[in-house]
């Protein structure tokens, strides 16, 4: 056999060697994984087998280890550590207080989750990963963190009588503007109630000291949750009228059936008017004719110094109202009088020297709107307490007002009672038209700043008469 013929077939027996070793490795190697793969799988079978209704070797929950404990053990452990627990849980609010205790409102571990969780682990559907967390747990332990719970049930039943005590609904702006005036105006009001959601944070974040530091009292104090309204002050015009600026109110108790009726009247007509940015409001224009021809009765009115009936007698009432309310929104008093004597009504909730007497058309009442914005009047009577409100809405725009107390000097004593003969009223009969009153001087100051600048540095000084009490004897 030549050289070459003899290397060629020496090569050939090689590879077929290389070929039959390399098979025989794989086969062996194949062999061997078939081996592991039927007795991990046997060993698995057997230790689930073992664990069948077991929590898995290595599952803690908090770092204590349940492994090889039944659903049930795990729950009875947790359920001792509560029994173990009853801490009294004080609710405030405002003042108001509600007591309860951990055990009433179930406060504690979430024994019946933690069982559960604890025998879940390692059993999914996916047996790759139940392999590989078993394996873990059993080297390394597998921790699950505690679970609490509380009664949602009865924890809103025991917060209820105070949260509806509490709750008020927000109210959402009206705005209705016909012929030049606002007929309807209400502006938006925001709502509150109890943060539920605060409350129930607070109790989980509470819980785990109960069992750790051993607390012996929790103490809520109850959060208040801002309702917003759906409509906005501001989304419903676009006068920036949209917050109170100023308000005045006065008392007309103890008035006759004529002046209530002509006090509510004029209010009603000095009511929803707007005056522009710049604008002079007058109280006579807006109020227009007072005379029995526009609806007036006859009620007690000043007239040449004399305290008489007369159409629309209650006007006063009104714009003394109004008045107060312009004092107390910052804005600038064009015109304003002083009543001649010291009239009762207007200081029964307020002292002396705070009025404003009109007198169609020639006394009247004015202010100007020095804002940028529109300004809304609007008054308002309770029939029950006969008071009467004026509220001013706009924006506003930083301005700050001082009102000091009136002061009362030079008091004189009324003069003595008075008795006329009147042969219009029957004999024996007395009737009072006039009322007694002492003549003062009352001063007070008023001081509006915006930014550190003095807007506004005035003293209303008003001198009152004394009055005489006047009245007729019948004679018929």
């Amino acid at each position: 056999m030549k050289q070459s013929q003899l290397s060629r077939f020496l090569s050939i027996e090689k590879k077929k060697l290389i070929r039959v070793v390399s098979k025989s490795i794989f086969w062996f190697f194949v062999g061997i994984f078939l081996g592991l793969f039927l007795v991990t799988s046997f060993t698995f079978i057997i230790f689930e087998k073992r664990y069948e209704n077991l929590v898995y070797p290595g599952v803690t929950i908090a770092g204590i280890n349940f492994g090889g404990e039944t659903q049930q053990e795990v729950k009875s452990y947790f359920d001792r550590k509560n029994s173990q627990i009853d801490a009294p849980i004080t609710f405030k609010q405002d003042g108001s207080e509600i007591q309860s205790s951990t055990k009433g409102l179930e406060i504690g571990y979430d024994s019946a989750l933690l069982a559960k969780q604890a025998y879940g682990i390692g059993r999914s559907s996916d047996i790759v990963s139940n392999v590989s967390i078993i394996t873990q747990a059993y080297i390394n332990s597998v921790n699950l963190s505690s679970s609490f719970r509380y009664s949602d049930e009865k924890l809103d039943s025991l917060l209820s009588p105070i949260n509806q005590k509490i709750t008020i609904e927000p109210t959402d702006a009206l705005f209705t503007f016909e012929n030049g005036k606002v007929t309807t105006f209400q502006p938006s009001n925001d709502g509150q109630t109890l943060d539920l959601a605060k409350v129930k944070n607070q109790i989980k974040q509470t819980t785990p000291t109960l069992f750790t530091a051993k607390t012996k009292e929790v103490i809520i104090n109850l959060p208040i949750k801002i309702l917003k309204p759906k409509i906005t002050t501001d989304k419903v015009n676009n006068l920036g009228i949209k917050e109170l600026i100023g308000s005045g109110t006065s008392l007309f108790q103890h008035s006759i059936e004529s002046r209530i009726y002509n006090v509510t009247l004029a209010a009603s007509r000095v009511n929803g008017i707007l005056i522009a940015p710049g604008e002079v409001f007058s109280f006579d224009k807006a109020l227009g004719d007072v005379s029995s021809f526009t609806g007036y009765k006859q009620a007690y009115v000043i007239e040449n110094g004399k305290t008489v009936l007369g159409d629309g007698g209650g006007v006063c009432q009104v714009s003394t109202t109004l008045f107060r309310a312009i004092l107390n929104a910052g804005l600038p008093v064009i015109e304003r009088h002083a009543h001649a004597y010291r009239v009762g009504y207007y200081e029964e909730d307020s002292p002396p020297g705070i009025d404003a007497t009109v007198y169609v058309p020639s006394v009247d009442l004015k202010f100007k709107n020095d804002t940028a914005n529109y300004i809304l009047i609007q008054s308002v009577i309770d029939p029950t307490t006969l008071r009467l409100t004026y509220n001013l809405y706009g924006t506003k725009d930083g301005r700050n007002v001082s009102i000091t107390t009136p002061v009362v000097t030079n008091i004189i004593p009324a003069p003595p009672d008075k008795f006329q003969d009147d042969p219009t009223l029957p004999k024996g009969t007395v009737q009072q038209t006039d009322f007694s009153a002492n003549g003062a001087t009352a001063t007070f100051s008023r001081t509006v700043t915006k930014d550190g600048k003095t807007l506004i540095s005035e003293t209303y000084t008003s001198i009152y008469q004394p009055w005489q009490a006047v009245f007729l004897r019948g004679t018929q």
